[in-house]
């Protein structure tokens, strides 16, 4: 009777939510993008299985959510981040006093490999390529300036969208050829940028007439940069440069992690350079790219010669 009482008494999934989304911002330091993520994810588990208490949940409704999704052809990432967004949501519950089911209920099921796309170093050129500079009377084009930098931004340091597009004038340094950030997990870190890269940014910003401080601002500088800005140059670039992958700024990412790969770079730099918190998540990305690499190890270190092994006792 009195946990028909208390399970009354709880609030619904989503009369908490909002109190689990202060506490990832506040205590968690979650950043915009994430609390927006999780609040998503939230939503769909009540449309998925119903809004309820959170005490009325049972190991059953983990199955049912799984169902659910698979009817929906949601996939693994997806199942992953509405699968992970319901066991620390259960998790700040049990931290709240609410007798809910225990997180470690919900299993996550393991992504699955993939094959990491980068542009070659020719579909990079290309790319740049067909970006505008000047106009045809001659004069700076600074819409094509200001994407020509923030592709070679992105091409020369390895650094998130949201991370580059966060950026403030004042926190270049031209002369290091470096940045602090905060980058994903609010936490701070320092970000280096190629030569190339730092020619193209001041380029652009030679052109600039507004006084805003976004390193990366709209036309007429009333406004810093958005995501929803650079998709349709991304899109049109491409097309122009007759590349058939998807180009998108994570594209750029993963196109500078696998050129400091092929070039030799340590494996550990290259997690520090692209901000990883873990070796593994940089290692399960581009271990394993550069096969031809790999093929020449083999031959070399796969031998069964004699004149190897160690002489008998």
């Amino acid at each position: 009777m009195s946990t028909q009482v208390e399970a009354q008494a709880a609030p619904a999934l989503s009369e908490l939510a909002p109190r689990f989304l202060r506490h990832a911002q506040l205590e968690l330091q979650f950043a915009p993008q994430s609390l927006a993520k999780y609040e998503e994810c939230l939503r769909m588990i009540c449309r998925l299985i119903g809004d309820r208490a959170v005490t009325n949940y049972g190991e059953d409704d983990v199955a049912a959510l799984k169902v659910a999704m698979l009817r929906r052809s949601h996939g693994v990432s997806r199942q992953v981040s509405i699968l992970s967004a319901w066991k620390r949501f259960l998790e700040f519950c049990r931290k709240s006093s609410y007798q809910v089911l225990s997180p470690e209920s919900v299993t996550i099921p393991k992504r699955p490999r993939r094959e990491v796309i980068y542009l070659t170093v020719e579909e990079v050129n290309r790319f740049l390529a067909v970006i505008p500079t000047t106009t045809l009377r001659d004069q700076p084009h600074l819409p094509g300036l200001r994407f020509r930098a923030l592709v070679e931004v992105l091409l020369g340091s390895a650094m998130r969208i949201s991370e580059v597009l966060s950026l403030d004038r004042d926190q270049m340094d031209f002369t290091t050829r470096e940045a602090r950030i905060i980058g994903k997990g609010n936490k701070q870190r320092t970000v280096f940028f190629t030569m190339r890269a730092l020619e193209a940014v001041q380029q652009y910003l030679a052109t600039r007439q507004d006084s805003h401080p976004a390193l990366f601002a709209c036309m007429g500088g009333n406004a810093r940069l958005k995501r929803v800005d650079i998709w349709r140059p991304f899109l049109r670039y491409r097309k122009l440069a007759g590349i058939n992958k998807q180009v998108t700024p994570h594209l750029l990412r993963h196109t500078a992690a696998t050129q400091l790969l092929f070039n030799g770079c340590p494996v550990g730099h290259i997690k520090e350079i692209l901000g990883h918190e873990r070796l593994e998540t940089t290692c399960r990305y581009y271990l394993g790219l550069d096969h031809w690499a790999a093929k020449q190890a083999h031959q070399r270190y796969l031998t069964y010669s004699t004149d190897t092994e160690p002489a008998a006792a």
